[in-house]
This record gives structure tokens, sequence and C-alpha cells, in this order.
């Protein structure tokens, strides 16, 4: 068995990864299910697939929690919804 005491695993960090992890599954069985997703020019003003778009979402919502962390005290709940209305915008937009 692998000795993991080294990492501080809560309930709050393995839902995390799970979410992490069932996104790109889903992700992928959407990709299977509709080949290509129409790669479009947004905002950004370069092409985007739906993969892009994940990436850049999960991305910038990595540095929106790390900037609600060192910005405020308040708790990550409200980070989480930030990085909500960051991913719909995202996936609208770019």
């Amino acid at each position: 068995m692998i000795d993991l005491s080294w990492m501080a695993w809560t309930w709050p960090t393995a839902i995390f990864f799970i979410v992490i992890f069932g996104l790109i599954a889903l992700m992928g069985v959407w990709e299977y299910a509709s080949p290509g997703g129409s790669p479009r020019t947004g905002i950004l003003r370069f092409e985007t697939t739906r993969g892009d778009r994940l990436f850049v979402s999960l991305l910038g919502s990595a540095f929106i929690c790390l900037g609600w962390l060192w910005a405020t005290d308040l708790s990550l709940w409200y980070a989480l919804i930030v990085c909500a209305a960051f991913f719909a915008l995202v996936f609208r937009v770019v």
C-alpha cells in the first residue's frame, strides 16, 4: 500500500479531484458521442474546442481560488460561485 500520510486527504480535497476527473470523463463521453465539437472563434480571437474551453476554465478557476485565498478571509464557497460563473462565461464567450 502507498503511504499517503504526507498529504492532508480531506473530503473537500477528494471531492475536488473527483469533480476534475469527472469533468474530464464527461468531456470524453461528449466527444465520443459528438466528435469534433465544432471549433469556434470567440472573444480571445483564436479557435477553441470544447476541451480547450474546459482547460481554460479549470486553469482560470485555480487562479480565482488562489487569488481569493490571497485577497480575503471569506470562505472558499464564495469563490466556488465565482468559478462557476467563470466556467459558464468561458463556455459561452470564449
